[in-house]
């Protein structure tokens, strides 16, 4: 029997238990090796000269007074990486998973070029236009301040709306318009007469905000060159090596197999390091140039400025309902502002793609558009596109219920989609696999002691808070890259290598991934040695996103693990003299059946080379799910909203490490809280500068805003994984936009307050309930 086949939890540390992270020991003594510990003999370090300017044409830049600068080697231009042949950064920006293309190729009208230092104009504050190497890195920033760059300032545009206006200032002078992309997905004749005939429709226009990962490791590169090969290394962190090759080579103008990526420890990911960024491709030319390696750490200034940012989804959404309250249609537009350069569709194709999140929805129609704006580019943020469109669901219902008397529960339990149901075809035609969508939010309600709520609420306002409770169900949809590679190989002296594409930023791989080996090959946990993080080794692989490494990997381990016992079978046959149908495989044993004879697995190794190897594409989408419940407490005097209890329900399918997950959700949470409550990437939207450019105005959750919270890990087995696996990284981040916020208006409900945008800061709060209620005396 296939291991793909097996549902057996036997093994100590194997699949579903608790263990504990192998790599925690090490990296809480200061073992880890991050992208700035890389360094190599005789490198330089680089400083780039940034854009101060929200859109900008470069007239002059002079770099003398930069190279008479003691130990500045260097000072390059855009205008030098032209002349040398250095292009723009190969991106992905399209979806092309048939399970969920939403936005097709005739639906784009442009695609943005990402020139890594561009030679002609800046089109975001923060974007390169210089470079100076130097022996140290205090003197390539002093070289850096003392070039001059004559700039020619022009209009700049960087909210997607104001963008799309056919008025707006232009960002790329090769298309007349700033609308990228324009897609509609569902039945809009249908969508229509579903509104003529409903009882109720309400209405939400909304703007979920943008935000960035803020790592706790900025970002770092050193590149290399090697003239007898002809090749060029970049040790770099991030979310996959695979994207920052492709990037590389393509801006370089090699093939990928002249650019080897590696990475060992990375410090935070979230999506944002998921993509190639300029800086990788920039210190790899310039190491060619100088004949020496080139290394760059950023400053965080600089991460705010540069870094990809995530969300920044404006929205027009209605909803129709019949006098009983079942849902009828949907209608919306969606308009995502992808900033400068088009590095991701991806945010607004899943987002169009679970319109109907998890409800019944006879009919939906909605519009995607990306808007090209003088920002810092967007991509996949944790949760790629859900908790935007699971917060305009979660609210529109929320309205629905207040407005016309129903029940916030019942509302929801009417229209989810049953299990029986499963598979179950949305309104814009995406199936989902399984699920059991009412026992995950009736059980996260009974954790949430709902029931007494109304006490609770009592005693808040006898203490002059006023106290509320929300809830918001969830769906992902999970793909991601769908290639994925495994070599396992075992080795007579008790170690099992483990090759995998994929690359760890705080997921606990290295303990996960051991387990299956665990549980299906019998060796203990200290055995399995993973190894990534190095293209050349490594070969293919998408990393860690859309929840896909676990979910991928496991396929591709389990048919390798079936290829190391087939063939262990034949070596212990040998061994023991007996029929290769006789020999059976007790993990981690192969034993002539109904005999004591037996070897184990190191011993086959010894014997002869003991390895598998399976390569395979796996587009097949997934569909975690789950529930939460949030209860805040606003002071009415000065609008501070407390977070007091958070639960949630996260069905993954099937839980490899539960401890692990949970710490994911903890995690998720406190992403999802931070852009609810106080996170912004707030942009002037007359010049263009970046307001939260640093952490006194980037506001970070922190451990003492937030209580204690409740999780559970639900496991109803997907029907779509041959291992029953859905994914479990980002769920905790993708209903908390829509729970928190109607936490808070359920909280100020009575004052007339019916519904907050987003960041919801006390100063914001305080304004609603002001305008919601006049001041005494008044």
């Amino acid at each position: 029997m296939s291991f793909l086949q097996s549902r057996t939890r036997a093994a100590r540390e194997g699949f579903g238990k608790p263990v504990l992270r192998k790599d925690d020991a090490r990296l809480l003594v200061g073992e880890g090796c991050y992208s700035d510990d890389i360094n190599l003999p005789g490198q330089a370090y680089a400083c780039f000269v940034r854009s101060p300017h929200a859109h900008a044409r470069v007239r002059r830049i002079d770099t003398t007074t930069a190279l008479a600068t003691p130990r500045v080697l260097a000072a390059l231009t855009g205008k030098d990486a032209v002349a040398d042949g250095v292009g723009p950064l190969t991106h992905s920006p399209m979806p092309g998973n048939p399970y969920e293309e939403m936005v097709r190729p005739p639906d784009v009208v442009f695609v943005a070029p990402h020139p890594p230092m561009p030679d002609d104009r800046a089109r975001f504050a923060g974007e390169i236009v210089a470079m100076i190497i130097a022996e140290t890195p205090a003197a390539a920033r002093d070289g850096a301040d003392r070039v001059v760059v004559e700039w020619i300032p022009l209009p700049a545009v960087t909210a997607s709306i104001a963008a799309a206006a056919t008025d707006a200032p232009i960002v790329w002078d090769e298309t007349g318009s700033n609308v990228c992309v324009d897609a509609q997905v569902g039945d809009a004749a249908a969508v229509e007469a579903a509104f003529s005939r409903a009882a109720h429709v309400v209405r939400l226009d909304t703007w979920v905000h943008r935000i960035t990962g803020v790592p706790m490791e900025p970002r770092a590169a050193v590149g290399s060159w090697d003239a007898a090969s002809g090749r060029y290394t970049v040790h770099a962190g991030a979310g996959g090596l695979g994207r920052t090759q492709t990037g590389v080579a393509g801006a370089l103008g090699v093939p990928e197999s002249a650019v080897r990526v590696v990475a060992r420890d990375v410090g935070g990911n979230f999506g944002t390091r998921n993509s190639c960024y300029p800086e990788f491709a920039l210190v790899a030319w310039a190491a060619r140039r100088l004949g020496r390696p080139v290394k760059w750490t950023a400053e965080r200034r600089e991460a705010f400025l540069a870094d990809y940012h995530g969300r920044d989804l404006a929205a027009r959404a209605e909803l129709a309902l019949d006098a009983d309250g079942t849902f009828l249609a949907f209608r919306g537009a969606n308009t995502s502002n992808v900033g400068a350069h088009a590095v991701s569709f991806h945010p607004l194709n899943k987002g169009m793609a679970l319109t109907a999140t998890v409800y019944r929805m006879p009919a939906a129609s909605v519009r995607g558009r990306a808007v090209i704006t003088n920002t810092s580019p967007t991509t996949p943020y944790r949760s790629s596109g859900r908790p935007e469109v699971m917060f305009i669901m979660e609210r529109l219902i929320d309205l629905a219920a207040r407005r016309h008397g129903f029940d916030r529960l019942e509302l929801r339990r009417k229209n989810l989609v049953r299990a029986a149901a499963m598979p179950h075809r949305n309104s814009v035609g995406v199936v989902y696999d399984s699920g059991d969508y009412q026992a995950a939010l009736d059980r996260a309600v009974a954790l949430a002691e709902w029931a007494g709520f109304e006490s609770r609420r009592a005693e808040a306002r006898r203490r002059g808070r006023y106290r509320g409770i929300g809830v918001a169900n969830y769906i992902e949809l999970n793909t991601g890259f769908p290639r994925e590679r495994a070599h396992i190989t075992v080795h007579p002296e008790g170690r099992v290598d483990l090759v995998l594409g994929t690359l760890s930023s705080g997921q606990g791989h290295a303990t996960s991934f051991a387990q299956l080996l665990v549980e299906w090959l019998g060796v203990e946990l200290s055995q399995v040695q993973l190894v990534t993080g190095d293209t050349d080794v490594t070969v293919v692989g998408g990393g860690a996103h859309s929840a896909r490494a676990l979910r991928l990997a496991a396929i591709v381990m389990a048919k390798a693990s079936d290829q190391i016992v087939e063939k262990g079978r034949r070596i212990a046959a040998r061994l023991l003299e007996a029929a290769e149908a006789d020999i059976e495989f007790a993990a981690p044993r192969f034993r002539v059946k109904g005999t004591d004879r037996a070897v184990n697995l190191f011993e086959a190794a010894r014997a002869a080379p003991l390895d598998g190897l399976s390569d395979e594409t796996m587009p097949q989408p997934s569909f975690p799910y789950g529930c939460a419940v949030c209860e805040v407490e606003v002071d009415p005097d000065t609008g501070v909203v407390e977070l007091v209890r958070y639960t949630t329900v996260d069905d993954c399918g099937r839980a490899v490490n539960p401890m692990i997950l949970h710490g994911q959700t903890h995690g998720g949470i406190a992403q999802g809280v931070g852009q609810a409550l106080w996170e912004s990437c707030a942009y002037d939207r007359e010049s263009g500068q970046l307001l939260s450019a640093t952490l006194m105005d980037y506001a970070l959750p922190r451990a003492d805003m937030l209580p204690a919270f409740t999780t559970e890990i639900s496991e109803v087995p997907s029907t779509s994984h041959p291992l029953g696996l859905r994914g479990g990284g980002e769920g905790g981040t993708t209903p908390a936009l829509g729970a928190v916020v109607n936490a808070i208006v359920d909280a100020l409900a009575e004052l007339g307050v019916e519904h907050i945008e987003m960041p919801a800061t006390s100063e914001r709060v305080w304004q609603a309930i002001r305008a919601a209620r006049p001041p005494r005396g008044a």
